[in-house]
């Protein structure tokens, strides 16, 4: 039988400015899953920076934000210690450098009592925790919102093409999904020749269009493209190529992100605004950081390329 370790209670953050933020926070712990909401009665707090592990709010409203997500997801830690079997996580607020509110973390755990039948798997480490083994690697067009897949393979001139890719992490660890280069073409097959627009470049730099951007992650095994249609091949078969790249969520550096161009602010990173500055050689040239440290046989790099299409893009405009 499990028991669940949940919190409900005001929480009292003093910060060394000597601001003070009051708030709820009310942990319910599922089998698989927790639902975490977060009230805060400070007007000039923007839930949307709030992060749980590695994920964004499942919804937000003034003052309040909710997480819905499964232990599997968010990078959480499992501890095993005597009976109990505990799942813990931070939840993290991200504000500016010049916002009033300053950053923040707060732990969230849930414990529950071991199974008596429970034992960890018995598998190699070096497999599992480095990513060598097989991984199922997903990508395709989706509906506006996301939902479901998108019926039709035409898209205005202007229009957004949304798409999704997915990896399946099995036993893996935890596991980030980015895309590391796509471009379009007019044949399935990459060609030395034949027109190739360029979509994401340089280690996973969105250079598509400025109107194009990555959607807030659901799950870091996850990544969401919000694509302006282009004007490229307009009327003929197009296919978008993508080299899909499953890496450590704690191993970020210049050639391993996911930036897009954000108006008024230059380039952001998706997965961690304040370290942007990985986004800075979007508009010369990737390298990464040699002092970084940072090897794929450590952080775990698997790759697959991946296909969709093809698709069409129409100009109904005026001639």
């Amino acid at each position: 039988e499990l028991w669940l370790f949940c919190t409900g209670s005001p929480i009292l953050i003093l910060f060394p400015n000597g601001l003070v933020l009051l708030a709820d926070l009310k942990v319910d712990c599922g089998r698989d899953s927790v639902t975490l909401r977060w009230g805060a009665a400070q007007s000039q707090m923007d839930t949307s920076l709030l992060r749980l592990g590695g994920c964004y709010p499942s919804s937000i409203s003034a003052g309040e934000a909710m997480f819905q997500v499964e232990f599997s997801d968010c990078n959480f830690s499992r501890l095993v210690t005597g009976d109990t079997l505990m799942y813990m996580n931070e939840l993290i607020y991200m504000s500016g450098p010049k916002a009033q509110l300053k950053s923040f973390s707060h732990p969230v755990v849930c414990a529950y009592e071991r199974p008596a039948d429970w034992a960890p798997r018995m598998f190699d480490p070096v497999f599992h925790t480095y990513g060598e083994g097989d991984l199922v690697f997903h990508m395709e067009l989706m509906k506006d919102d996301f939902s479901g897949p998108h019926l039709s393979r035409e898209y205005p001139l202007g229009s957004f093409i949304h798409i999704s890719a997915a990896v399946e992490q099995m036993g893996h660890q935890p596991l980030l999904l980015l895309l590391e280069e796509c471009v379009a073409t007019t044949t399935p097959e990459l060609q030395s020749e034949g027109p190739v627009h360029p979509i994401i470049t340089n280690k996973g730099c969105l250079v598509a269009s400025k109107n194009s951007k990555f959607e807030p992650r659901q799950k870091t095994s996850e990544i969401r493209l919000s694509l302006q249609a282009f004007k490229f091949a307009v009327g003929k078969e197009v296919y978008i190529h993508c080299n899909l790249l499953a890496w450590d969520p704690s191993g970020l550096d210049t050639s391993k992100k996911a930036c897009h161009y954000v108006k008024g602010h230059g380039w952001a990173l998706l997965d961690d605004p304040y370290h942007s500055t990985l986004c800075g050689c979007c508009d010369s040239s990737c390298e990464p950081w040699k002092t970084s440290g940072i090897a794929s046989g450590k952080h775990g790099s698997t790759q697959s390329a991946v296909l969709i299409g093809p698709l069409v893009i129409t100009d109904n405009s005026p001639a």
